[in-house]
């Protein structure tokens, strides 16, 4: 294979030649066969190619690793806080559950009985007509069991509260109780 480059136009042997410039030759060109191939590959030079650049790909790295760092945070609170509704959701049907209980039997279940009397009848209780639960008593959004109390130290009320997230009496944010008479 040569290097001979006697039979290209000597317009194209110009390295400066731009896009624009390698068209009007190839206008200029078109009528003879010689430059045929030589303004294909020189428009083939010119036209964009597909894909992506490197940089482009960082900038959308980049974007997207930003979002995530501003978002994520947000959204994985939005879920600590879902568990925190959904026990006071959870105990204030519990709640019912129990003034249900009371209707039909005239007291709470004992603290010895816990919220299983709920679902199945204690023995030597007639006017028992559960269940009051329709499924089976579930532990808190966190895995932990409910606490039940009764007699209840804050009113006439049993107590049913969650431990929150780290499962331990107080606490604060995630790990506060959850408490049925707040």
């Amino acid at each position: 294979m040569t290097n001979d480059r006697s039979d290209l136009c000597p317009e194209l042997l110009d390295a400066s030649l731009d896009c624009a410039a390698a068209a009007r030759h190839d206008s200029a060109c078109a009528a003879t066969a010689r430059h045929d191939s030589v303004c294909a590959a020189t428009a083939r030079r010119c036209t964009p190619r597909a894909g992506v650049t490197l940089i482009e790909m960082l900038v959308v790295v980049t974007i997207i690793a930003l979002f995530a760092a501003i978002v994520g945070p947000r959204l994985l609170h939005r879920g600590d806080q879902a568990r925190v509704v959904a026990a006071k959701q959870q105990i204030d049907a519990l709640q019912l559950a129990l003034g249900q209980y009371k209707l039909d039997t005239g007291t709470f279940p004992t603290t010895e009985q816990g919220l299983a009397a709920l679902r199945q009848q204690p023995q030597g209780l007639d006017q028992w007509h559960g269940p009051y639960l329709e499924k089976d008593l579930a532990n808190d959004p966190w895995s932990h069991p409910y606490v039940y109390k009764f007699p209840g130290e804050h009113g006439d009320e049993p107590d049913v509260l969650s431990y929150g997230a780290d499962g331990q009496p107080g606490g604060t944010d995630l790990n506060a109780d959850v408490v049925s008479w707040k």
